[in-house]
């Protein structure tokens, strides 16, 4: 991740431009204020639809894996459809995955500060999540395992460094956890963002926690650059990665495990990655290259299956470098003249496209439109027909970070210039920015345009293919018994109320994990199909404690306006029931 673009006309081991540290120096050079950051988010915020949530997560698929006590049973599903009649939504262009990677190594996102203690970290951390919803995001891609190390207490390696700012100490509390749970309040999906091989940005082991595998096993470790790299051809390192992801994978309720660009590492320019020992151990005979491909196309099938057995909604995605090959070298790949990641970190994401071993891939296309070396329009088109005829879902990895930095990139709106492009192929199903600090800063107002040209409305996530067995499994049944309601600032109910919002409330659905609210002008019949222009908001669950029923909170709705309300179910899958039966309500005149 955020490494800038490179090309041939670099030297032929280019050393990274923009490597996360130099992106950190680079953007807080760079960066307003935070006085002014913060007028920045509460703008954004001020600007966003403000649908209040008023309900408690459930099971997904129905249920969330969560293993705590305590938690809701969802409704007995003993009600008939109320609107059998009415076709369920299906997938369409208006679904979108949109999100934000949430950056810890360096600190470069969260936590800011190491040393301010558990109760700011948690503070700015729902800062970035409320900066997402204010978007109309629906995603964040958190880093989790940075550098061999962990978010959350793991049996496998020690506590990161990012945290505490000691390698191996515990913060105190379960940061994991409180991240998945602060996400799914506000209907985002928690990407689990994972980096397999790096161990550390410097090369001293004595600098890591004692209970480091790197320091129990230094034979795993390679010092390349200026960095330590666990060694992706040793079959003990594939384990330990399988294994980190696994743990997590059982343990918590996370929508997806993602890796970004890190496999082997970048080329450094001045030598050759060290495992010679390695390959005359384990190469059986191929091709160095293509040695060092197989291993890294062995841990994404292993972690692959290993996933989709132990909780078959949970999504496996990567972010590779934006180039695979250029068509100079390949006459399969890009008419581009860069860095191919193919060659440079032995990553095959073609291959994982066609053997179905991802369910998402986001390129990260780091370039403008109209680059000589690598043009953002032709690079779209290349992956648009990678992906052609698959299961498999291309977002494209936008570069939220590189906004200001040159005079094509002192355009507010080249990003919104990359979005009105993807709408030329129905195969791009969405967008991740890199990353959430720029988001917030919103230089030259960047931000601030893409939610003006595209991100007016909530989007639910696209459809997700290819999970046959999870699609085994009911689709949800529909909510019912939806009422509207408004209140007065008191909290009192009735028609002669001075309102400041309609309450709406629906009986949940028995296998739902979120809710689609949608909102017309006006009165409308009480079955009829939902248009998803007309989507108000989503949220995660729908059961309050005691059984009581889910609801949301439209602080939107105008006085003296006419407004008809319907509700949807959906699971983890994004499969979308029949509607329940309309309720139309007039907000009282103040």
């Amino acid at each position: 991740m955020t490494w800038r673009p490179r090309t041939r006309n670099a030297p032929a081991h280019p050393a990274p431009a923009s490597s996360e540290s130099d992106r950190l120096t680079r953007t807080r050079a760079a960066r307003p204020p935070a006085a002014a950051r913060a007028r920045t988010a509460r703008a954004l915020t001020a600007g966003a639809l403000a649908v209040t949530a008023a309900t408690a997560c459930v099971p997904a698929l129905g249920g969330t894996d969560d293993d705590r006590p305590g938690g809701t049973a969802a409704a007995p599903g003993n009600a008939r459809a109320e609107c059998a009649a009415v076709r369920a939504p299906g997938d369409s262009r208006a679904r979108q995955l949109r999100g934000m990677w949430i950056a810890t190594v360096a600190n470069i996102d969260w936590p800011k500060d190491p040393k301010a203690g558990a109760d700011r970290q948690r503070a700015d951390f729902r800062r970035l999540l409320d900066t997402a919803k204010s978007l109309n995001l629906n995603a964040v891609f958190v880093q989790i395992r940075p550098n061999s190390d962990a978010f959350y207490p793991s049996p496998h390696e020690p506590w990161s460094q990012w945290i505490t700012g000691t390698p191996g100490k515990d913060p105190g509390y379960d940061v994991l956890r409180f991240m998945i749970d602060e996400a799914h309040a506000r209907d985002l999906e928690f990407h689990a963002w994972f980096n397999p091989y790096r161990v550390a940005r410097h090369t001293d082991l004595k600098k890591l926690a004692p209970n480091s595998p790197a320091r129990r096993h230094p034979d795993w470790v390679r010092k390349y650059g200026d960095g330590m790299w666990y060694d992706p051809g040793l079959p003990q390192v594939r384990e330990l990665a399988t294994n980190a992801v696994m743990d997590v994978v059982t343990k918590y309720d996370i929508d997806a495990v993602h890796f970004d660009d890190y496999f082997y590492p970048y080329p450094d320019g001045r030598s050759e990655y060290p495992d010679q020992a390695t390959y005359r151990a384990h190469g059986g005979g191929a091709k160095l290259a293509d040695w060092r491909r197989r291993n890294v196309d062995t841990l994404v099938q292993t972690l692959s299956a290993k996933i989709r057995r132990a909780k078959p909604w949970v999504r496996f995605g990567i972010s590779p470098f934006g180039v695979w090959r250029n068509k100079t070298t390949d006459p399969a790949g890009s008419d581009t003249n860069a860095l191919q990641s193919y060659d440079a970190q032995y990553a095959d994401t073609r291959t994982w496209i066609r053997k179905g071993w991802v369910d998402y891939i986001t390129p990260q296309l780091y370039w403008p439109i109209g680059d000589a070396r690598a043009d953002y329009a032709t690079l779209v088109d290349w992956w648009s027909r990678q992906v052609a005829g698959t299961d498999v879902q291309l977002t494209i990895g936008q570069a939220g970070y590189r906004v200001g930095e040159d005079k094509v990139w002192k355009r507010p709106d080249e990003l919104s210039r990359h979005l009105a492009l993807n709408t030329r192929y129905p195969q791009v199903r969405g967008d991740v920015y890199f990353s959430a600090d720029d988001l917030v800063a919103d230089r030259r107002g960047f931000a601030s345009r893409l939610r003006a040209d595209h991100y007016g409305r909530p989007a639910i996530p696209p459809l997700v293919a290819g999970r046959d067995r999870a699609a085994a499994t009911p689709a949800p049944a529909p909510a019912h018994g939806l009422t509207a309601t408004t209140a007065d600032r008191e909290g009192r109910t009735g028609a002669n109320t001075a309102a400041k919002g309609v309450t709406i409330r629906w009986n949940p659905s028995p296998n739902a994990t979120s809710y689609a609210v949608y909102r017309t002008d006006g009165a409308r019949s009480g079955c009829a199909p939902v248009d998803p222009a007309t989507l108000l908001t989503t949220v995660r669950g729908g059961q309050a404690g005691g059984g009581q029923p889910g609801g949301v909170v439209d602080p939107t709705a105008k006085p003296g306006r006419t407004y008809t309300y319907t509700v949807t179910a959906l699971d983890r899958l994004y499969r979308e029931s029949t509607p329940t039966r309309s309720i139309k309500i007039t907000v009282p005149q103040q």
